[in-house]
């Protein structure tokens, strides 16, 4: 069995978002190979189990499982451990091939996660590799730039159709493009999650296609059901915030799911920014204090 072969049931999971599985399925994978150790590895990363990936993966491993060890030394470090990752990123690329395209995801993902959107396209556009065009397609979406969005699907298209992340990249495009393609969005994913089985990443899509369409009553049970799988889901956890005020739920059912937020993911952008306006909020309140 070919190794593309051997890992489809891991590659479907991992794309997903069921990296516990995908991790799983590793188990059952006999033939060794560097796809099945970058998925499964990269499932640890997804779920935070940095030690795992750092303990295991050393210069024996092989250039590219030695990037998805820098992903997750990168994640799990101080801000001076980001710093000095980030500076020597570019000169550990530079001798990888562009028909290598572990490293080159795992380098694209640090420049992103550095808001470095520019350099991150330019590393992926060097291969034709499906995951690397459906990371062009997000940050595309992120960018605002859905003309450059639907080019990169029309790649993955030609590429293969009926692919499941070409089909996610469909959905996650239809979701931006809004309006009847909102609809369609919801069957994809609700297609995938029939097919495969749910996740939070496939009930999140599901559940945005609806609020969109202002469906608040049918988004709330996707979403609760989504938080019963993962408690910790970042955007589960916005969209349940978005749907509890647009029902006008009480107060303070919202901030519990601030607060639920702020536990498992204070870092996260949409915390950040809350965290900045409350701090310039009170210098602000202090400055016309009564004395």
């Amino acid at each position: 069995m070919a190794d593309n072969d051997a890992t489809f049931e891991m590659r479907n999971a991992f794309y997903i978002g069921n990296y516990q599985h995908c991790i799983t399925e590793a188990q059952k994978v006999k033939t060794p190979s560097v796809e099945k150790d970058a998925l499964m590895y990269r499932s640890y990363i997804a779920l935070k189990k940095y030690g795992v990936v750092l303990d295991e993966i050393n210069d024996r491993k092989g250039q590219p499982l030695m990037f998805i060890r820098m992903v997750a030394d990168y994640l799990s470090g101080d801000s001076s451990r980001k710093s000095k990752i980030y500076q020597d990123l570019d000169g550990k690329l530079s001798s990888v091939e562009t028909s290598e395209h572990i490293p080159l995801l795992a380098a694209a993902s640090i420049h992103y996660y550095e808001s470095n959107y520019d350099a991150a396209l330019r590393i992926l556009h060097s291969s034709d590799n499906l995951e690397c065009m459906a990371m062009s397609l997000q940050i595309y979406l992120k960018l605002d730039r859905i003309d450059f969005a639907k080019k990169e699907l029309k790649k993955m298209q030609d590429k293969d159709e009926d692919a499941t992340i070409t089909q996610l990249a469909l959905g996650w495009l239809n979701l931006a493009l809004g309006g009847d393609k909102l609809q369609e969005a919801f069957y994809i994913f609700q297609e995938i999650s029939d097919k495969y089985g749910n996740t939070a990443l496939l009930s999140n899509g599901i559940a945005v296609a609806l609020i969109n369409q202002g469906k608040y009553e049918e988004a709330e049970p996707v979403l609760t059901q989504a938080l019963d799988k993962d408690s910790s889901n970042p955007e589960t956890l916005i969209n349940l915030m978005v749907v509890s005020h647009h029902l006008g739920k009480a107060p303070e059912i919202c901030n519990r799911y601030v607060s639920q937020l702020k536990d498992s993911n204070y870092n996260h952008a949409f915390i950040q920014d809350q965290v900045s306006k409350e701090n310039e909020f009170n210098r602000l309140a202090k400055q016309y204090a009564v004395a």
